[in-house]
């Protein structure tokens, strides 16, 4: 363990706090100020620990709060709990086909471990100006709600963001919810990314939303991530196309004046030249895309009561969107219902000093296990050397490599990116679970056995358990499901061909 680095570890102490309701999170934030950083997802904060970029004196872990969770419509809005993570909403039946640019966004944003483990609040709250759900959520008209000590207060996304990694949230604020605008008929938007890898955060991305009637374009919004200092609208290139009749000459124009609107800057992704012709391309593609997707002719609004399990609602009634186990055009891996049931929280505030343990308990490959853990004490640690578990493997520590994935709470995550105390509770599978009591191997690793995936192993037992789970949810998948749901996976050795035939081996064995 000497020859482990920072980023492998928490060096930093802090003070760990887990309120129960949104009031007690306020109260904390208003209390300990500058001092505090929120946890929701971790994938962000967990990593600028690591690489002590921050060092602040308390976590406040508001990943359990109730309310702050799930997809519903009201009111002719939809509304969006801050601490939906991006994979509800990238598989959410309704999302796909009312705001299919949103959707867009959550399939292109980085791995299946972070889409699992990120939440859109989180994403807009890091202030990044490369920002993946920002362009869609200003594209569409957007508003996100804050809640502080005075109230509650609602601001247009696309004033949220001031700088780069700055927005208006006041120390003492909290991001609960993103309400979106009834879709309307005739609508159509697309969203677009250009990245070095699938991975990686965008050199530039674009959203499109508009309003066709017959052959014009009635209104437009074009907005833009990586491309200044914060994510943006090119407005004089939304005027040039609204009220005209949609040819590809107009569209032509429109795309020159969006990227002669965007103040780019070089930088170690990409160039402000590229960036500007990127933009011109992918306006281009998403004008085209959206125009298609708004065709009036084919176009319905969906009736709440008519859609698959979802509840008839009476007059003023909120009506709770479930995610769809029904693979739609939109969605490739069906995210399983339990993700939005937001079960209430009970009790005091968790409170964790540095220099206290406290007991947690965890399930773990089918045994229940009692842990004594510190404040900063990793889950990928804890299972490793309290618990001897040494399938979930150091890789590059900050959530790039997924080596160190396990299944929590039936979802592959990051162990590198979990704090042990965050987790108390929580159902844990790693590797050495996946073989029965008597050593016999699953079919998945047996047909890595047979395909010859693997070569020096590091990269494996993270494999196959973002594999495990993939087949969990899809019995069937396809190539492209594969590559997509595992792209998180990196293999230096073997080879990405081996270890896709080896999935799509034990999908036939029908594991």
């Amino acid at each position: 363990m000497n020859e482990m680095t920072n980023s492998h570890i928490l060096v930093h102490e802090f003070t760990y706090l887990e309120p129960r309701t949104v009031d007690e999170a306020v109260a904390l934030l208003h209390e300990h100020g500058d001092r505090a950083k929120l946890l929701a997802g971790g994938t962000d904060l967990l990593v600028q620990l690591k690489i002590e970029r921050i060092k602040p004196d308390v976590v406040i872990a508001i990943h359990k709060l109730p309310g702050l969770k799930g997809i519903v419509r009201a009111d002719g809005e939809t509304r969006i709990g801050a601490l939906t993570t991006i994979r509800a909403i990238r598989e959410n039946r309704c999302i796909g086909e009312d705001y299919p640019a949103l959707a867009d966004a959550c399939r292109a944003f980085s791995t299946t471990q972070v889409q699992v483990m990120g939440t859109v609040g989180g994403n807009l709250c890091n202030g990044s100006p490369a920002s993946d759900s920002a362009p869609p959520l200003i594209a569409f008209g957007a508003e996100l709600e804050l809640t502080g000590p005075a109230g509650v207060r609602r601001v247009p996304a696309e004033d949220f963001f001031t700088g780069p990694g700055q927005t208006v949230l006041g120390r003492d604020e909290l991001l609960t919810s993103i309400i979106l605008p009834a879709p309307r008929p005739g609508a159509g938007s697309a969203f677009l990314k250009m990245s070095r890898v699938a991975a990686d955060i965008a050199k530039a991305n674009a959203a499109v939303a508009l309003m066709r009637e017959g052959d014009r374009i009635v209104d437009c919004r074009l907005a833009y991530g990586s491309v200044a200092p914060t994510p943006m609208r090119a407005k004089k290139a939304e005027s040039l196309l609204t009220g005209q009749l949609f040819t590809p000459e107009l569209v032509a124009r429109a795309a020159q004046t969006a990227a002669d609107e965007i103040t780019p800057i070089d930088d170690v992704r990409s160039t402000a030249w590229y960036r500007r012709q990127v933009v011109d391309a992918m306006t281009q593609d998403g004008l085209n895309q959206a125009w298609a997707r708004a065709d009036d002719t084919a176009y319905s609004v969906p009736v709440l009561s008519g859609v698959e399990g979802l509840p008839t609602p009476d007059a003023g009634e909120e009506a709770r969107y479930p995610q769809s186990t029904i693979r739609n055009p939109q969605s490739a891996i069906p995210i399983p219902h339990s993700d939005i049931i937001d079960e209430p929280a009970t009790g005091a505030t968790v409170t964790l000093r540095p220099d206290e343990k406290r007991r947690i308990t965890l399930m773990v490959n089918g045994v229940q296990q009692t842990l004594w853990v510190a404040a900063n004490d990793l889950l990928l640690n804890v299972l490793r050397e309290d618990m001897e578990l040494t399938g979930a493997r150091y890789g590059c520590g900050i959530g790039e490599c997924g080596a160190c994935t396990v299944q929590l709470n039936g979802k592959p995550t990051l162990a590198c990116l979990v704090l042990a105390v965050a987790a108390d509770g929580g159902e844990v599978v790693t590797v050495e679970g996946l073989q029965a009591p008597d050593g016999t191997l699953d079919p998945l690793q047996e047909a890595f056995l047979d395909h010859a995936a693997y070569q020096c192993g590091f990269c494996t037992p993270g494999m196959l358990m973002t594999a495990k789970t993939l087949l969990t949810e899809v019995a069937q998948p396809t190539d492209d499901d594969v590559r997509d749901y595992l792209k998180g996976n990196l293999c230096r050795c073997t080879g990405y061909a081996s270890i896709i035939r080896a999935v799509l081996s034990a999908a036939e064995r029908h594991v």
